[in-house]
């Protein structure tokens, strides 16, 4: 039992999220989302400044004057992520599936993998050439061992078989005699034509592991070389963490899904991006919904879906059409963030509408929302997903990024050996420069001097292994 005063994990947990709607309250912010009031003067940074974008879902405060103020800090808004996706874990208290293992990449093993036989399930020769016995020279027998085929008769002493890589050893097998090291003599005898040492190239039974054996723990991503190992060792299945349930929701009347931009339209970027981005961070992304600017059909789609998680892209700040928030409020969900103090994307938030299910509400531009899904989408999946958290690690920068005054920075690079190179076109309605990315750095408030140590977020299909698991 703890002591007064003190909590124990789980609690701090769950009271590290209330702690967080606290502050949005002591900060003058709503936890169930109260009215805005008037809206801030647009803070319109001068023409040719990177920051400069349209109004809608911009970088600057929209909503009260102490907008600015009230948005949680970056580093803080992760954490705050990442202890949201723990207590929904243990309130939906999801059953574990049984994936076939085509499907299983990207998983989390819910269970141990133990060896259901031994590895080797016999003594296999290891290379191709002549199973031996005894000392040469050899004779040969006429018939050959295959992989595949039924064991061969034992050996005598002084007799030898051709054999072919991962063949059942006959009985009394010395050695297997690699191709390249032996020779027959005019009477169809074979000798060796190096030492032959008792035992070698044979891969005995049990070598790599016997039945029972725990090859794998609880908490191991369903990688490849996992999947490999599992039909090896017997499994047609895996028992693992399910996928965390995605519905994604496109907002915008100005966005059109094919052909030129044209009259005040423009192409939707995040309807293509997104569910593979999402699928990449391991969920399963059910259900792509383009809204527009509609407040009930808005609040009809959230409150028919049963995700654990809806993504919705703009319509974060507060303009006439942005209709996230007040939703939120009709629907009574808790704000935990209400705006990060990063660029770009600052507008975004992070929302619980149930014990299990969450809303993350991504600014409209392009950049913008990638921000917003490293920031709040990412920590929230990887923790639904019983994903390990990435292993944070910093390299020197190539040249110099300006900073934001109060905020974090996140800005496109692509990794030169041991530095990042920061890359141009990083506008917060720009992916020109996030499509050559192989990673973002995080700048602090005031920015980076060349060859400054900076923390670098690796994006998902930059880092092998799962990441590359769109579908």
């Amino acid at each position: 039992m703890s002591s007064p005063g003190t909590r124990t994990g789980e609690e701090a947990e769950d009271l590290d999220v209330e702690e967080a709607l606290a502050l949005v309250k002591e900060n003058g912010g709503p936890a169930r989302g109260a009215p805005d009031g008037p809206a801030a003067p647009a803070q319109t940074p001068p023409s040719g400044d990177p920051r400069r974008q349209s109004p809608r879902d911009s970088g600057a405060p929209h909503r009260t004057g102490d907008s600015r103020h009230r948005a949680t800090p970056w580093p803080q808004a992760r954490a705050i992520a990442e202890r949201a996706g723990r207590a929904a874990v243990r309130a939906a208290r999801r059953d574990p599936v049984h994936a076939p293992l085509d499907a299983a990449l990207g998983l989390t093993l819910a269970a141990p993998l133990t060896a259901l036989t031994d590895l080797p399930s016999f003594d296999t020769s290891a290379m191709d050439g002549w199973a031996v016995s005894g000392p040469a020279p050899w004779t040969v027998r006429d018939e050959g061992a295959l992989a595949g085929h039924a064991e061969p008769a034992p050996l005598t002493d002084g007799e030898a078989v051709r054999i072919a890589t991962g063949a059942r050893v006959p009985a009394e097998t010395t050695a297997v005699l690699r191709s390249e090291h032996g020779r027959t003599d005019e009477r169809g005898r074979l000798h060796p034509t190096r030492e032959v040492v008792h035992g070698q190239d044979i891969r005995p039974r049990a070598q790599e592991c016997r039945g029972g054996d725990h090859l794998l723990p609880v908490g191991t991503v369903v990688t490849p070389a996992v999947l490999g190992l599992a039909a090896a060792a017997g499994y047609d299945t895996l028992t693992a963490v399910p996928r965390p349930r995605v519905d994604v929701l496109v907002l915008g009347d100005e966005l059109l899904t094919g052909g030129l931009p044209h009259d005040g339209l423009i192409r939707d970027a995040l309807g293509p991006m997104l569910p593979p981005w999402l699928r990449a961070l391991g969920a399963d992304v059910r259900t792509v919904c383009r809204i527009g600017d509609d407040a009930g059909a808005l609040h009809r789609a959230v409150t028919a879906s049963d995700a654990d998680l809806i993504v919705t892209t703009g319509g974060t700040a507060a303009g006439p059409v942005d209709h996230v928030h007040p939703v939120l409020e009709r629907v009574g969900a808790d704000l935990l963030v209400d705006g990060v103090k990063v660029r770009p994307g600052h507008p975004m938030l992070l929302a619980r509408l149930k014990e299990d299910q969450h809303l993350v509400g991504l600014p409209g531009n392009p950049l913008a929302a990638v921000s917003g899904l490293l920031t709040l989408a990412e920590p929230l999946l990887r923790t639904l997903a019983a994903r390990p958290a990435p292993e944070p690690y910093t390299l020197p920068l190539d040249d110099g990024v300006h900073g934001h005054p109060h905020d974090t920075r996140l800005v496109p690079v692509v990794l030169r050996g041991d530095r990042a190179a920061p890359l141009h076109y990083n506008g917060p309605a720009m992916l020109r420069g996030m499509a050559a990315a192989d990673a973002l750095a995080v700048v602090p408030p005031g920015g980076a001097r060349s060859g400054q140590e900076t923390e670098v977020l690796d994006l998902p299909w930059t880092t092998g292994g799962i990441g590359v698991c769109f579908t």
